[in-house]
């Protein structure tokens, strides 16, 4: 998941959601008894970690200041085609998780700041 935030203590954020977004998604996929899914997520469990059996997202956060507007542009514009380079859709603002139908003007799932 690539994304653009801003807050205090960021990554002290983001440690909060993966952590919530995880316990959610494994207590799902358990109730659904989704045993193949669950399997990829025990195997991908990192073999020195033992506080958990499932590792849902990658470690650590991979934070980086943007200091000028053609950066954020820049990071934008690589957020924005990664489903196209998956071939998941032919433009950037069909994906429907993505921000980029926010600032092509077609409204999004969640309202985005596209000053």
């Amino acid at each position: 998941m690539h994304f653009i935030a801003q807050a205090p203590e960021l990554d002290k954020c983001v440690a909060s959601f993966k952590a919530y977004t995880a316990r959610q998604i494994i207590d799902f996929l358990q109730q659904q008894k989704a045993e193949r899914l669950l399997q990829r997520l025990h195997f991908a469990k990192v073999a020195h970690k033992h506080d958990r059996e499932f590792q849902f997202w990658q470690e650590g956060v991979h934070s980086e200041l943007i200091f000028s507007d053609a950066m954020m542009r820049e990071k934008l514009d690589y957020i924005h085609a990664n489903p196209v380079k998956r071939g998941y859709v032919n433009l950037p603002e069909y994906w429907r998780y993505s921000s980029a139908s926010n600032y092509a003007v077609m409204g999004g799932l969640i309202e985005v700041d596209t000053r």
